[in-house]
């Protein structure tokens, strides 16, 4: 199944996507409520309208419920790590975005001010639906899986020698996420093995498998929710391969057309934006100095 959160006649809301995805169904109720119940119990869990909207009236939101959490992980592919002469670490990095970072499968990404290296990585997101608690395979709590492009802006902090991941993963409309969440019925609990792809102007940057991780789905669930308690409506980040433009210098530029490829989900398409114009006594520093790259 297909859920997907929209925009139509100025309400936004979740709801349930056809198999041929022209048609969809507002979901009623709270997301915390059916989204749990959904992952026990699938289909019959919701209530719906039982009148159809076309797909092609609504627009596209990032597939988050209001109030959910942006969580990340990085080094999660050991053929990314070599390309960049590293080797596996001993656990997950994990980072927060704020929704504002979040852009919908067709919107542009906002080329920030603040860096010359802007970034892509395809990434299988996954969506909270109940809370882990003592669930012995975390994996079996999510309501499903999304597509998204964890833009980075990659030389943020190389002048001052220290990671700044505000700067690189968190600044406002730079990452896609969606179309539409494809539940655990049909792409099964545990670990997924499904195919990512990545094109930078229909030229392919980045393609592997989710079967190579790391860290397991299971694992980074629990990490997370070992700090942080995971609650509906959350999504984690699961990570990106080798093929990143940080490998080779080929960062993006304005006009850039990427599009991210998850099997069995479905496909993100966004125009990288002109830069953005920023005042620069809106971006000091500790020593009141203009913050750059």
């Amino acid at each position: 199944m297909r859920l997907i959160r929209v925009e139509y006649r100025a309400e936004c809301f979740w709801a349930l996507l056809d198999a041929d995805t022209t048609y969809l169904q507002r979901i009623r109720g709270p997301f915390a409520q059916w989204a749990a119940e959904y992952a026990l119990a699938g289909s019959a869990a919701l209530t719906l309208d039982k009148v159809g909207i076309a797909l092609a009236q609504c627009r596209i939101l990032p597939p988050l419920e209001p109030g959910g959490r942006v969580f990340g992980v990085g080094l999660n592919y050991l053929s990314h790590l070599q390309r960049l002469g590293s080797s596996a670490p001993e656990h997950p990095l994990g980072y927060i975005k704020p929704e504002s970072a979040l852009v919908g499968a067709t919107d542009d990404i906002q080329y920030p001010a603040l860096t010359a290296q802007l970034d892509y990585e395809v990434e299988l997101v996954a969506v909270v639906a109940r809370p882990l608690g003592d669930e012995p395979r975390a994996s079996a709590c999510l309501l499903g899986y999304t597509c998204g492009n964890d833009i980075s802006a990659r030389d943020a902090g190389k002048r001052i020698g220290r990671l700044d991941l505000l700067t690189q993963k968190a600044m406002d409309r730079t990452t896609p996420v969606g179309p539409w969440v494809v539940t655990l019925d049909e792409l099964g609990s545990g670990q997924p093995e499904l195919d990512i792809e990545l094109t930078v102007n229909d030229e392919r940057r980045q393609f592997d498998n989710t079967r190579q991780m790391l860290f397991p789905i299971d694992e980074l669930l629990n990490y997370v929710d070992a700090r942080i308690t995971l609650q509906p409506g959350d999504l984690l980040f699961t990570g990106s391969t080798h093929g990143v433009g940080l490998e080779d210098g080929r960062f993006l530029q304005p006009g850039d057309r990427v599009q991210v490829r998850i099997e069995g989900i479905g496909r993100l398409s966004n125009r990288v934006s002109e830069p953005r114009v920023l005042n620069p006594s809106r971006a000091l520093g500790r020593l009141g100095q203009p913050v750059t790259p």
